[in-house]
């Protein structure tokens, strides 16, 4: 697999960054700004294949965040971070946190019915990302990621 990933300099060991943001729209556009701006940084092109990847999943992920695991008085967390092997990238983490631990994604990716007008959004995180999973967060939250394998 090839990848449209350049780096004019070595990443640090891990590159990790993280944001609270408010479970609103606009909290989910700042999300979706937040990750393309941060991706870029690392290397890729604005319009790359991987950037379209991040933005759709980072999308996704936020929009059941403030759908599902919205809780009053509580924002979300998008963490996103660059993980390397012997110096060279390997993989691309996308996490958001929520507050509702126990709204679990009702389906998993592949079961939304044909007629149901929603539950979609985790076969988008399915097809675009190469692992995904819920994860707890204590006390009472969840974390939805997933990874992207960026290959060499």
């Amino acid at each position: 697999m090839t990848t449209d990933f350049t780096l004019a300099e070595q990443p640090d060991p891990v590159s990790r960054v993280w944001w609270h943001l408010p479970a609103t729209p606009l909290g989910a556009r700042r999300a979706r700004l937040h990750a393309v701006q941060q991706v870029c940084a690392w290397g890729w092109k604005p319009d790359s294949h991987m950037v379209e990847r991040v933005t759709l999943i980072v999308a996704e992920l936020a929009s059941n965040a403030i759908t599902h695991g919205r809780r009053r008085g509580f924002g979300f967390q998008l963490r996103l971070s660059l993980d390397p092997f012997a110096g060279l990238p390997k993989l691309l983490r996308i996490e958001v946190t929520d507050p509702r631990g126990e709204r679990l994604p009702r389906q998993q990716a592949g079961e939304a019915s044909a007629d149901a007008e929603s539950g979609r959004g985790l076969l988008i995180v399915d097809a675009l990302a190469d692992r995904w999973g819920t994860e707890p967060y204590p006390p009472s939250g969840k974390t939805l990621w997933c990874e992207l394998d960026l290959g060499g």
